[in-house]
């Protein structure tokens, strides 16, 4: 991923996602469900032709920081890749619910 790419991470509750678009097209989503004071992430996809570019990373920490931003919520991460980004990223280790 270049520094030039105009990537964006938006919150869609309606749909219960975070969205990225890069450019203005979307590449990939973030899904969750909310229960009992936590969102539960629970699938995460990008583009396979949008694959190798770091794109699911930029996806997931610009989720995690709107979750910080809104305040009150832990994250359960039971997508593997969001497990994974949240065991190599401990920026965010204060959103994480204790399992």
């Amino acid at each position: 991923m270049s520094d030039n790419d105009d990537t964006t991470v938006t919150h869609v509750p309606a749909e219960e996602r975070y969205v990225l678009t890069v450019g203005g097209e979307p590449v990939g989503f973030a899904a969750y469900t909310d229960q009992g004071g936590a969102r539960i992430f629970t699938h995460t996809e990008i583009d396979p032709a949008q694959g190798g570019k770091g794109y699911g990373s930029v996806l997931v920490a610009g989720a995690l920081e709107q979750v910080r931003d809104e305040g009150g919520l832990r994250v359960v991460p039971e997508c593997p890749f969001v497990a994974k980004y949240v065991e190599k990223h401990h920026d965010f280790d204060d959103l994480i619910a204790a399992g």
